[in-house]
């Protein structure tokens, strides 16, 4: 079952600290199949809190795409329930009292977690980008602020990091589109800019009527090529990590690289199949990572 199949009020009901944290861990391992390999790396002691933040954009994403009508009161009733988190109303959702914990644990704040859900109110009144730069707005309150709390969870909050980060982040919200159009616009939804389609003369009508030509290759070039740079740049952010979170970070960039190279393996033709990674291939991506990783000589950590 959905987790958003019914009223934000599923998880409603009166568990200690620790069992909602444990809802969020069966959450994350019951949703996200390489959850598990990515968060051996990380500090037994901080998993909790990305299991948390997992947990809460997970419900938020279910809330917005999952239900059959309601879907935004539903995101403003889950928005009234967030912000007892950083009041002193005790949250009655499970996942939020979890939240709440990992909130006062590392002084986080409102924003980042209201603009997740304000992503998702766009994704029910907005179905098409007219520029670039508006879908960069778009992956601004969907993608960067997951990026953003992950590192203040492991004290990072100066302004280089974050930036950095929000190039992955956004680089992966991009590559997800991309490996996504056919899916995408069965609901409706079309993440291509309009600017773009224009540019390289690709109508809305051929997108409709999974028309792969020469200009649909051009186009998807383009918007690869771009998702790419980002995600090449902010692997910079790697080395100005903790040692122990590297390779987390580090797997998050060449995962989205290595969606990007499977798109352009099968021609960018995205319209009839969605290229993936299969299990066997994000194994090898995390063993051949660990490999060549050094245990000694790494670069020496930044200060905050």
């Amino acid at each position: 079952m959905k987790l958003a199949e019914v009223s934000p009020e599923l998880y409603e009901k009166d568990v200690t600290v620790e069992e909602a944290y444990e809802e969020c861990k069966k959450i994350s391992l019951s949703h996200y199949e390489n959850f598990t390999v990515v968060s051996r790396l990380l500090p037994r002691e901080k998993k909790k809190y990305i299991y948390a933040l997992y947990a809460f954009s997970r419900y938020t994403d279910d809330l917005g795409d999952e239900l059959e009508e309601g879907n935004l009161e539903a995101l403003d009733r889950w928005e009234e329930e967030l912000r007892r988190v950083f009041q002193e109303d005790k949250p009655r959702n499970s996942i939020l009292v979890a939240l709440r914990d990992t909130v006062e644990s590392h002084s986080l704040t409102l924003e980042p977690f209201r603009k997740i859900i304000e992503a998702n109110r766009m994704d029910q009144r907005k179905k098409s980008y007219q520029t670039y730069e508006e879908l960069l707005h778009y992956c601004d309150h969907s993608a960067n602020p997951v990026g953003r709390i992950f590192l203040a969870i492991f004290g990072y909050n100066d302004i280089k990091r974050k930036e950095l980060s929000d190039k992955t982040c956004t680089g992966l919200q991009l590559t997800n589109f991309w490996q996504d159009v056919d899916r995408d616009e069965k609901i409706g939804r079309v993440y291509l800019p309009v600017e773009d389609m224009k540019r390289f003369d690709y109508s809305r009508e051929k997108l409709e009527n999974r028309i792969y030509n020469e200009e649909f290759v051009k186009l998807m070039e383009f918007e690869v090529e771009r998702a790419r740079g980002l995600l090449t740049e902010g692997m910079n952010l790697v080395p100005l990590l903790d040692k122990r979170i590297r390779m987390d970070v580090r797997l998050f960039n060449e995962g989205g690289l290595r969606v990007l190279d499977k798109i352009e393996w099968e021609d960018y033709d995205v319209l009839h199949k969605r290229p993936t990674l299969s299990k066997g291939e994000k194994v090898w991506l995390f063993l051949s990572n660990l490999l060549k990783w050094p245990v000694r000589g790494l670069a020496r950590e930044e200060p905050a």
